[in-house]
């Protein structure tokens, strides 16, 4: 009885894999959407804006469908709500973009994706999940396969760039910490419907919204800019986010992190295949040792 209950419970945890790499490639193609989204003016905070705004639409009207009655949450979780919108979505969006301005973009890249490193101590200190050496190993393949994708460079960096980039990579990392404890209280559902709403709301705060608006009302094609617009918080925060958030039920948070940071592999295949972008030695290189890295997690131990 034990083995067949061992046979399900490593069972969803495939699942769970799969569904975390589902989240990376939708998250992975983000490039394509937010290049054309930048062709009609907007500037990524903006584009961050219209992410969130119609995600929080689409989970809303999604969960109010699936879950007619018990879809709300309780006051007492408002806090926890806003560390996953305010804190991390928007938090880590806003650190992002803003380290790319004023450093090289694979800079900033490397320091996102220290993300699994944060989240590996933030679930050692808080979920007592054990660090063992095929984590540690994965971990630093992960890390090094990333750095080799988005290109080695020191230059550039700043105090200021350094703590924006640090800033990203903690802020992505803390809603697989967040979302694990919303998600002991709540359905995937709800946790990602508002922790989208909370991040919608904090958006409007910083994107200009007057600005935003007045590039939509010059658009010549009016139509196909709001159909691209969903169609990108489909895409690139939909489906992602619920697929990481689902995954989440069954995976470890740090392995989660982990196995997320196949992500630059699909945005460096996206930039070869769709924008003509090169494949040199090292980003191949790089994009074997975050295979490696995830195989190693998902090693089945007989």
């Amino acid at each position: 009885m034990r083995s067949a209950d061992s046979t399900i419970d490593k069972g969803k945890q495939n699942i769970g894999s799969v569904l975390i790499v589902i989240a990376a490639c939708f998250w992975g193609s983000m490039g394509i959407f937010v290049r054309r989204l930048s062709d009609f003016g907007f500037d990524p905070i903006q584009i961050v804006s219209i992410r969130v705004t119609l995600g929080a639409l689409v989970f809303y009207l999604f969960l109010r469908i699936r879950e007619q009655s018990g879809s709300g949450i309780s006051l007492r979780d408002i806090p926890l709500f806003l560390g996953l919108g305010l804190g991390s979505i928007l938090f880590f969006t806003v650190c992002y973009f803003s380290a790319i301005t004023i450093m090289p973009l694979s800079t900033a890249a490397i320091l996102l994706y220290t993300s699994p490193i944060w989240i590996m101590l933030m679930s050692a200190m808080f979920f007592h999940e054990k660090i063992d050496g095929r984590k540690i190993l994965a971990l630093i393949l992960a890390f090094s396969g990333c750095a080799l994708v988005s290109g080695i460079s020191g230059d550039g960096i700043t105090l200021t760039g350094l703590l924006l980039g640090l800033g990203s990579g903690i802020g992505y990392g803390l809603y697989s910490i967040l979302g694990t404890i919303a998600l002991r209280r709540y359905s995937p559902y709800t946790v990602t419907t508002y922790t989208f709403i909370f991040a919608a709301v904090g958006s409007w705060l910083i994107c200009r919204p007057t600005d935003m608006l007045s590039k939509f009302s010059a658009a010549s094609d009016l139509a196909g800019l709001v159909f691209l617009c969903f169609l990108t918080a489909l895409v690139t925060a939909v489906i992602p986010f619920l697929s990481y958030t689902l995954g989440l039920q069954t995976v470890e948070a740090s392995k989660a992190g982990i196995i997320a940071t196949i992500e630059p592999v699909v945005a460096t295949i996206i930039g070869i295949i769709c924008f003509s972008e090169s494949l040199t030695l090292f980003s191949g290189t790089g994009i074997l040792l975050i295979l490696f890295a995830v195989m190693i997690l998902n090693w089945k131990k007989r």
